[in-house]
């Protein structure tokens, strides 16, 4: 029986494995994995300064301003539709001259070129860059260059004028911009600031979006000059009249994306012009009210210049910034006592 008992005995069980934990205090814990990064949004495309406008490209060149005259003799204008900024100003007698200033595009013609005024330093000295002119009294012409701005001179012999045989002197001096700007010094090499601020598109505009109705803009800026602003949606600009008669240039209609209405101080300086009329001062430096129209809306605004080398800031009554529709741009500079309009 001892025997069987033994034989019929299990063997004792395997002792049961034992896991070692390893020493948590003792492990490297490395920093998180980081988080992926947002991705960055596509750069904004390059826009022309003065006009707000996409391009591939900005080239390196100046702003050339052009004294452009308008009385009737000087009418139809050539490359007067090219430009990207225009500022009408009122000269002795009531009739009109414009400032016109290109940087997006060169014409080889444009005119009739006339003669600088005073007001013209604080219209061009914020773009840093060339004013052309057939010349001008000397103390007007000092005023410019003190202003930073470079002088390019018909009456100086300077390259880029000529006279049409189609034209009675002294309306017909015309010039190449091209040749123009190719006159720059070396500090001009550069594209201009902005001097306005633009939208991105033209429905994005102050006036299209939070104005009101804007489609006519009668402008009498004396008894010898009515400037009309008429809306066109087709081409999305206003269409401009002289006195009644379409405005054109080199055989096309002069139009505009935005038109700028200011109500501006004008004082008489002690000079006076061939036929012994006292020259007007146009006083850009200081402020006051006005109306913008784009898209086919209007608004009214406020105008700012804190000193003659400062861009005229536009802005709306609570102090937010104006934003003009992507495009050319012509201001209307409406003398407080004699000058009005009205806007449908």
């Amino acid at each position: 029986m001892l025997m069987l008992a033994g034989c019929s005995a299990e063997p004792p069980e395997a002792p049961a494995p034992v896991t070692v934990a390893p020493d948590v205090s003792r492990a490297k814990i490395g920093p998180p994995a980081p988080a992926e990064p947002e991705p960055s949004p596509p750069p904004e495309p390059p826009r022309w300064p003065l006009t707000g406008k996409r391009t591939d490209k900005v080239p390196e060149r100046p702003a050339v301003a052009v004294k452009i005259e308008n009385s009737p003799a000087a009418r139809p204008h050539s490359g007067l539709h090219r430009a990207d900024i225009v500022w009408e100003q009122v000269v002795e007698g009531g009739i009109t001259r414009f400032v016109a200033v290109y940087h997006s595009s060169y014409p080889d013609a444009v005119g009739p070129i006339r003669s600088v005024r005073p007001m013209d330093p604080a219209t061009v000295a914020p773009m840093d860059g060339i004013l052309a002119a057939s010349g001008g009294i000397p103390a007007f012409l000092r005023a410019v260059e003190r202003s930073g701005t470079q002088l390019v001179i018909n009456d100086d012999g300077d390259p880029g004028f000529w006279r049409s045989s189609r034209r009675y002197m002294p309306h017909n001096v015309y010039g190449d911009v091209g040749t123009f700007a190719r006159q720059a010094d070396r500090r001009r090499a550069e594209p201009p600031p902005a001097q306005f601020a633009y939208a991105r598109g033209w429905k994005g505009s102050t006036a299209r979006s939070d104005g009101r109705r804007g489609r006519v803009a009668d402008v009498r800026l004396s008894r010898a000059q009515r400037s009309t602003w008429t809306w066109n949606a087709g081409d999305r600009a206003y269409r401009r009249s002289d006195n009644g008669v379409p405005s054109i240039s080199s055989g096309r209609r002069v139009t505009a994306r935005n038109v700028v209405l200011l109500r501006m101080k004008v004082t008489n300086t002690s000079h006076r012009d061939a036929s012994g009329a006292k020259v007007p001062k146009t006083e850009l430096v200081g402020s006051g009210t006005g109306t913008v129209l784009s898209g086919g809306r209007a608004v009214d605004v406020e105008w700012t210049k804190k000193g003659r080398g400062k861009p005229l800031r536009l802005t709306r009554p609570n102090g937010d910034e104006v934003l003009l529709a992507p495009g050319r741009t012509w201001v209307e500079l409406a003398p407080r006592r004699d000058g009005s309009w009205s806007v449908s």
